[in-house]
């Protein structure tokens, strides 16, 4: 494996629900593309926009060379395929790293999951078979999925998808709660790209700030 290099996959809720946080989602998430490019090491991103379908607007790309998000690019409406969107995403991925060389493939690997909103518009994929591909990435490769979830349960929402209780967390949904999770984010990528494990308590700056303003 490369260490050097790390996967970087993002899949970013843009159903009709997230209406009035564009602009916080785009500023946040290119504002974070920007501090990793500072970072050592490389990074190869993917990021994946889902409403009722998946768009992927960067697939494996060297994250010092992509051009920014823009509002043309997420442009939100529709339901939340959630399930289609990790299932679609992790095979992607797995099936990269199953055939490329062994220098060529990445010391770590990092999802991160944002959404707004409940799963309740996907056809390809089930609950069990996201859960059976998650657990498998992850306890065979290490793999690391981070989910954050508003307006639900995120870490009973996380364990449905096989991600680990403590690589989840409730966020305000809202523009100040939005621009503090890409912030998090980016710290939590750019420790763990320096050689960190990504700690249990990664997202303590989110959970307290959902229950210091109350979700508001």
């Amino acid at each position: 494996m490369n260490q050097n290099l790390t996967e970087l996959v993002f899949i970013l809720d843009r159903s009709g629900s997230m209406a009035g946080l564009e602009g916080d989602t785009i500023g946040g998430f290119n504002a974070m593309v920007e501090k990793q490019r500072r970072a050592p090491g490389q990074a190869l991103l993917s990021a994946v926009l889902f409403s009722d379908q998946s768009t992927v607007i960067y697939d494996r790309a060297d994250l010092r060379k992509v051009e920014p998000l823009t509002e043309r690019q997420y442009s939100v409406g529709g339901c939340t395929a959630l399930l289609d969107a990790i299932g679609g995403a992790v095979r992607h991925i797995a099936n990269v790293h199953k055939y490329a060389r062994e220098e060529d493939r990445p010391g770590k690997t990092i999802f991160v999951i944002t959404t707004d909103g409940m799963e309740n518009a996907s056809r390809r994929y089930t609950y069990d078979d996201v859960k059976k591909m998650v657990e498998h990435e992850r306890e065979k490769y290490g793999w690391e999925f981070l989910f954050l979830g508003a307006n639900m349960d995120a870490i009973a929402a996380a364990r449905s998808f096989g991600i680990r209780p403590d690589r989840a967390v409730r966020y305000a949904c809202d523009s100040a709660g939005t621009e503090l999770n890409f912030r998090v984010v980016g710290e939590t990528i750019a420790r763990a790209r320096r050689g960190a494990s990504i700690s249990s308590d990664w997202s303590a700056p989110i959970r307290e700030d959902y229950s210091r303003r109350g979700g508001k």
